[in-house]
């Protein structure tokens, strides 16, 4: 089994890193390039970041995030937000990226994952499910649009499709957990994983090292990500790792 990776995400609008709890209320963390060179230093395995704004004006200024964040760091990085066609994502891994992240666009037009997939590599694409509990539906729901709208789609049935067109892993997000520091939505996260055979970074809700640990054991992620614990230096990467491998599992 692989070594489990640990990830920081860097939510980008504007050219900045901001946080927000259920994908509202951002307030400012800092400059990306920056703080991507802090958690290359600090032992993160990868990074993530997010285009959160993805507007016209704003693809610029992320395409400079990118080249400047792959001139610093020597870790792998995915970026997402706004990627709606071959082209977008040619243009992000050119500029150094390693994997893309896609959401929305991969909702309304399934075969750009596995048109990614064919030209870029499987590995290279990183299908992106923002998930939310329906209560009438009584499972999981896909959500797009940065969060902002229901898809009507079962987030497992969802999840089997992306593996089925080529994408190389699921990044997973539970908007009910996103930002609370309540823990990982450790049902949702182990439904999926135990679902699909490709592996599924758990995304929403850490604000601790025992977080990570109950989703790596109980949520059976491949990965934790998270943004505010690392931002504001609640939890350090090594400590972390350190942590993690203390009580037995294996990390990167």
């Amino acid at each position: 089994m692989a070594a489990k990776r640990i990830i920081p995400c860097l939510d980008v609008k504007d050219g900045r890193v901001v946080k927000g709890v259920n994908f509202e209320h951002l307030r400012d963390a800092g400059d990306p390039v920056e703080l991507a060179a802090l958690y290359d230093q600090e032992g993160a395995d990868e990074l993530v970041l997010l285009d959160i704004s993805a507007t016209v004006e704003g693809r610029a200024t992320m395409i400079e995030v990118v080249r400047q964040t792959a001139a610093v760091i020597k870790i792998p990085f995915t970026v997402g937000g706004g990627i709606s066609k071959a082209e977008d994502i040619e243009r992000l891994l050119s500029a150094g990226a390693d994997k893309i992240g896609v959401n929305t666009a991969a909702v309304k037009n399934p075969q750009l994952i596995s048109e990614g997939a064919r030209l870029f590599g499987s590995q290279r694409i990183v299908a992106a499910i923002d998930a939310r509990y329906n209560p009438e539906m009584q499972d999981w729901e896909v959500y797009t649009h940065g969060g902002k709208t229901a898809s009507g789609m079962k987030v497992l049935d969802w999840a089997k499709k992306v593996e089925e067109l080529g994408a190389g892993e699921i990044l997973l997000t539970s908007m009910d957990a996103d930002g609370t520091k309540d823990g990982f939505d450790l049902a949702l996260t182990r439904a999926v994983s135990e679902y699909v055979s490709i592996p599924v970074i758990a995304s929403g809700g850490a604000g601790s090292i025992e977080d990570f640990y109950k989703v790596f054991t109980e949520g059976k992620a491949a990965a934790g990500l998270a943004a505010s614990i690392f931002h504001y230096q609640e939890v350090r990467i090594p400590e972390l790792k350190q942590a993690l491998r203390a009580k037995g599992v294996d990390v990167r």
